[in-house]
């Protein structure tokens, strides 16, 4: 049935896995009492189903920003048993350190870091799918895949699951005596294998639709345009000449988004804006033509950090990113994406990219946009640039397929149009209305 593509109810139990008093801590970090949120606690009993044997493999959809780590943390207490936690860069196994010293009463010297950077097999151990896909040629085996067997796990995580690489796939074939717990925001895969991640990690056992958790106030109301820029004549000329798949390039490229991109920066210019980007060429010039921080697979860890720490401080209110934040960064307080390339039609990008600015904002934030009413969460401004009568116009109504399906609606603009807005967002801006946070 795996084979076939069918999840299966899997009713012969599982291994306890060694055991491991977790707790979910009653403080919050900067104080006050700490609790799941009512649909996050559904989603673990949903999950754990009493802990009968129908209970134990499966997959929690939930929007990004409405905490899944929590949910995670969450089985781990109604489980009690040593979980192995598998996520998709070091940013986001440090984030889920952090989260279980935070939020949990796990001592820190039970919680192992295994990356690049550091080996540590504990009670709990946090890696990443990379190392785990890790090795040195094409002929040998994986040997980090023998983590899946160092210690007794009760529990494998796998965070982002709609990313899961094919051999962890294969591993994971052979793993069906374990709990498994998938968590993801958008089960989409552009190779079509969805039905594959069902199959070997379990069924879907909890959706929480994004409009809804908005509407509670648990994640910010976003705005969603799309800006139509045009080509200058020579410049098409080269997007003409060139073959349908550098034609792609030549469009997400367009020199023209860099003056509508400032206008945008200058509207928001209160606000912590993420530029995202798919070309490194194209980040470089933007970074240098707004004085942007670049984040790219190049930078190493440390500078990640210190940046990404920088912005969440307010030291800087402006980052470029590469596709290495579309998941698992942790930026509450972004409340602007502009979008300047992204990767072809992908609507699992798309969604994720939204969600970096999703996290509920403060009240300094919370300024309506143009008349459109405003959510318990606050508002967030998500901008994709888009060259005007070209392929990338096809391709960005593909990325929003998603976000559509999800009641997101996309508002199309010409550059013109935008720039035309600017005097009469200027005098609204306040009043508290206009497309930025006037606070």
């Amino acid at each position: 049935l795996i084979s076939a593509g069918f999840p299966v109810e899997d009713l012969g139990g599982y291994s306890a896995g060694d055991a491991l008093a977790i707790e979910i801590a009653t403080q919050a970090p900067g104080g006050g009492s700490f609790a799941l949120r009512e649909y996050q606690q559904q989603a673990v009993e949903s999950f754990y189903a009493g802990g009968r044997p129908e209970g134990g493999s499966g997959v929690i959809v939930m929007p990004c920003g409405s905490g899944k780590t929590i949910v995670g943390i969450g089985v781990m207490t109604k489980l009690q048993t040593e979980t192995l936690i598998l996520s998709t860069n070091i940013t986001a196994v440090r984030q889920w350190i952090e989260e279980l010293c935070e939020k949990t009463t796990l001592p820190r010297e039970l919680i192992g870091e295994y990356t690049g950077e550091q080996k540590q097999i504990m009670p709990v151990t946090i890696t990443t799918y990379q190392m785990l896909t890790h090795r040195t040629s094409t002929d040998e085996d994986f040997p980090h895949m023998a983590l899946f067997n160092r210690r007794n796990w009760g529990l494998i995580i796998y965070d982002e699951v709609h990313l899961l690489p094919a051999p962890v796939f294969r591993v994971t074939a052979g793993l069906q005596a374990r709990r498994r717990l998938g968590l993801t925001a958008t089960l989409i895969r552009e190779d079509g294998r969805e039905g594959e991640v069902f199959s070997l990690i379990g069924p879907k056992k909890y959706d929480a639709p994004w409009k809804s958790l908005e509407k509670q106030g648990w994640i910010a109301a976003a705005l969603c345009r799309e800006i139509r820029v045009p080509l200058d004549p020579e410049y098409r000329l080269t997007y003409v000449a060139a073959d349908r798949r550098n034609q792609f390039r030549v469009a997400s490229e367009n020199p023209q988004k860099a003056e509508i991109l400032q206008e945008i920066l200058q509207r928001h210019r209160k606000d912590r804006v993420l530029i995202i980007g798919q070309y490194l060429s194209q980040l470089e010039e933007i970074a240098k033509l707004t004085g942007a921080p670049l984040i790219t697979g190049r930078t190493n860890q440390s500078e990640r950090d210190h940046l990404y720490d920088a912005f969440r401080s307010g030291t800087i209110s402006i980052l470029a990113v590469s596709k290495v934040a579309n998941f698992a960064v942790d930026l509450p307080d972004a409340n602007v994406a502009i979008q300047i390339s992204g990767t072809f039609g992908s609507r699992q990008e798309e969604a994720q990219r939204l969600g970096r600015i999703l996290r509920p904002k403060n009240e300094g934030c919370r300024g309506g946009a143009g008349g459109e009413e405003d959510s318990a969460g606050g508002t967030a401004y998500f901008y994709t640039l888009v060259s005007r009568d070209t392929i990338e116009v096809d391709f960005a109504m593909k990325r929003q397929l998603f976000l559509v399906e999800q009641g997101y609606e996309y508002h199309i603009l010409e550059m013109e149009e935008f720039s035309a807005a600017k005097e009469q967002t200027n005098q609204s801006s306040n009043g508290g209305g206009g497309y930025g946070c006037s606070g």
